[in-house]
């Protein structure tokens, strides 16, 4: 009688150290966007801005979808020897990524809405408080972007053994998405202050959720191939 088992394959998702290094980059960034998060909303209550107010709960929302990164971080490391996981807790991470990315997709919608009621019903727009807080928001996803892209980069290494982070990939993208967001909204309102281009601002944002949706797109494709194991490496069978 000949019996099978599984232990040929159960190497073959892991929990790796690189993944260490990129959950605590993300609470690090995390931090960082929940205090932002508090000193906008601080300052929109003060001061009677709802520019500063809105920013402020995007930012929470922000740091509610790092959350998800964080969690699967948390979640397959606290795991990672658990004998349960035949396979290991490797795909948890891309599973997070999935998620983020569904999250990331939703972001973009939500973007595109509210920038075509913009276009169609134009409100009235603050354009140096609006300046100031795409400024701060800039900065904020460039430093978290920073603190991110050395271990996103790093998390690619040669040969076989090849490990793509997708989760850290996600939480990436996130911080990018937010930076270029803020971007496009610093060249539309400064256009719509000096030439009087209301039009930008909706049409800046409705470019930037086509951007966003596209590497939302690319980033449930990559985490899509692993958590469905497609494209193996035979060498890994």
């Amino acid at each position: 009688m000949h019996k099978h088992t599984l232990h040929r394959w159960q190497h073959t998702h892991r929990f790796l150290p690189e993944n260490a290094h990129g959950e605590r980059a993300t609470y690090r960034v995390i931090a960082l966007t929940l205090a932002m998060m508090v000193v906008e909303i601080s300052a929109g209550v003060a001061f009677g801005s709802m520019a500063l107010l809105a920013d402020g709960w995007h930012m929470g929302t922000h740091a509610v979808a790092l959350g998800i990164t964080a969690l699967a971080y948390h979640f397959a490391r606290r795991h990672a020897d658990n004998p349960r996981f035949s396979f290991g807790t490797g795909k948890v991470g891309e599973l997070g990524g999935f998620a983020s990315a569904v999250v990331l997709a939703v972001i973009a919608l939500i973007m595109a809405v509210e920038s075509v009621q913009r276009l169609l019903s134009p409100l009235p727009i603050r354009f140096n408080e609006a300046i100031a807080v795409a400024v701060i928001g800039l900065v904020v996803n460039l430093v978290s972007a920073f603190m991110l892209r050395d271990r996103h980069r790093h998390s690619h290494g040669a040969g076989p053994a090849h490990h793509h982070d997708h989760n850290l990939k996600a939480a990436y993208l996130h911080v990018i998405a937010d930076a270029l967001t803020s971007l496009l909204a610093i060249v539309a309102l400064a256009t719509g202050k000096i030439f009087g281009w209301v039009w930008m601002d909706p049409l800046m944002g409705i470019a930037g959720a086509v951007i966003i949706t596209r590497w939302s797109y690319g980033l449930m494709k990559d985490t899509g191939k692993v958590l469905l194991d497609r494209d193996v490496d035979p060498q890994l069978i």
